[in-house]
């Protein structure tokens, strides 16, 4: 049986925090505690916590991250940084490019994919096909940039991270609905290979 997924709409800005729970030991982990720590504890009822994950290191990702910390009491889990404003982590657990983390009988594979923030990671479910993308990508466009630099090195993470996923895989964002990889594929590589200049800021796979 797959990993089951549950999700909870939190924070002003309506980001999706996730758990992702075995179904054969119960064990399960939390992936971006944004805010709402009632229904983040809620989420996870019935199982037994064994760490907490992020994605990246944006406020509107790590709200209630201190609180759930001291409430499940098991050990955090991150891209080793640089994090967001200087933020001194303290995690117990660095994810790096190409490590795995164990859930219960399923493997998370993690991939570094830098533009959006420095410190922006994504969780490949093994033998499966859904990955929690954070704010690499949305189902209409890339995660916001601040510099030319952080554009251009998104366009690298698309090309040479997201575009390789088969098109079976399901990306779940950190904001709004998940989405069938395939479905965007040529968006996405129409996207990579226009001239965008010195762009950075939001944008959308259709824009010229």
């Amino acid at each position: 049986m797959p990993l089951e997924l549950r999700t909870r709409q939190v924070g002003p800005w309506g980001m999706n925090t996730y758990a992702l729970v075995c179904p054969h030991t119960g064990q399960s982990v939390l992936i971006d505690p944004g805010d709402d720590a009632d229904d983040l504890t809620e989420m996870l009822a019935g199982t037994s916590p064994i760490a907490i994950l992020l994605t990246h290191t944006h406020p509107d990702h790590v709200g209630a991250l201190d609180e759930m910390r001291r409430r499940l009491g098991v050990p955090l889990g991150a891209f080793p940084g640089p994090h967001h404003g200087d933020l001194a982590l303290q995690a117990e657990i660095d994810l790096r490019d190409g490590d795995s983390f164990l859930v219960g009988e399923h493997v998370l594979r993690v991939y570094h994919a830098p533009g959006h923030i420095p410190d922006q990671i994504c969780f490949y479910l093994l033998d499966d096909t859904r990955v929690v993308v954070g704010d690499t990508l949305f189902d209409g466009g890339p995660g916001r940039t601040w510099s030319a630099g952080d554009f251009r090195q998104t366009l690298d993470t698309l090309r040479d991270v997201v575009l390789p996923w088969p098109d079976e895989i399901v990306c779940y964002p950190g904001h709004g609905p998940h989405f069938r990889l395939g479905d965007r594929r040529a968006q996405i590589e129409a996207f990579i290979t226009r001239d965008h200049g010195d762009f950075f800021g939001d944008a959308t796979w259709d824009m010229a």
